[in-house]
């Protein structure tokens, strides 16, 4: 993970403050918030500026969220330093593109991603490329372990990536164009890249068993034939004991003692059976509980 600092003074601009309409968002959100709380918006207000400024945050839209929600700069810059989410410097104007590599995706290609991203945007990290279009960095686990390797533009991840799937997506955003977010690969979502193998019945998925029950029913049938098929298959009983009353139902037993109760229970009855221990004399020979004349 790279040190997070904010960009250098000769990038930051003057000045920041919303577009009427974010106002008019960010003052709705702060007042989902109970009084005295208002500082729990800072995440929500430092994403909505983000967007607004084409993908980063500068110093100047961190103080003024500090004003809007009273706190201090130093508060706002801890927040927007720890998220990656944040971006501190600006970044390419039509993708910015984060590499997860953790050990997961490191294990499936992380790194060949990466070498697409040294040749087509720069061959180091926050760089804009040539046109300013683009940029990329490495990021730490971003939760598609299982549709490893991945990478996350702004807020869509594209999962189950080869080096040649980047490489179309990057022309994609080079188009203007947003390439459809998810797996690459074909699957919906993260199950086996090999099919289905359990819970393979049609009606389980093609929405005739949806708020019918007729899940359960099928469940309860395969089970009434396992166990029909299982009497089949048992020994006739003998006609006498076929007569003979049920037995009447166990009770259940009580339950067992907490060991640590017996236990304690046990010394204390060990104590009380011990012959009381005599009581040595004072000093000077007087018994005890009697007074010298």
């Amino acid at each position: 993970m790279s040190v997070r600092r904010l960009a250098p003074k000769e990038v930051q601009p003057e000045s920041f403050a919303f577009t009427a309409e974010n106002l008019a968002w960010a003052q709705s959100t702060i007042a989902k918030y109970p009084a005295g709380r208002q500082a729990s918006a800072v995440i929500p207000l430092l994403m909505r500026a983000q967007e607004q400024a084409g993908g980063w945050v500068s110093e100047p839209a961190m103080r003024y969220i500090g004003d809007m929600l009273g706190m201090a700069p130093i508060r706002v810059y801890e927040v927007a330093t720890f998220y990656t989410q944040f971006q501190l410097q600006p970044v390419g104007t039509r993708a910015h593109i984060q590499v997860c590599g953790t050990t997961p995706c490191m294990l499936k290609g992380a790194g060949d991603l990466i070498k697409v991203c040294q040749r087509r945007i720069h061959a180091d990290p926050f760089h804009l490329s040539e046109t300013g279009e683009f940029s990329w960095e490495e990021v730490e686990c971003a939760g598609t372990c299982t549709n490893a390797p991945m990478i996350q533009v702004f807020k869509d991840v594209y999962e189950d990536l080869t080096p040649e799937d980047l490489e179309k997506i990057l022309d994609a955003f080079a188009r203007g164009e947003t390439p459809t977010p998810g797996p690459q690969n074909g699957r919906k979502s993260s199950e086996p890249v090999t099919g289905l193998r359990v819970l393979t019945s049609p009606e389980l998925y093609d929405g005739s068993v949806v708020g019918t029950g007729a899940g359960l029913a099928l469940a309860r049938e395969a089970i009434a034939a396992r166990a029909n098929g299982a009497t089949a298959a048992a020994a006739p009983a003998p006609a006498a004991a076929a007569a003979a009353p049920p037995a009447p139902p166990k009770s259940d037993p009580a339950p067992a003692k907490p060991p640590v109760a017996e236990a304690v229970k046990a010394a204390g009855n060990a104590d009380a059976e011990k012959p009381a221990k005599p009581v040595a004399p004072p000093p000077g020979g007087q018994a005890a509980g009697k007074t010298a004349d």
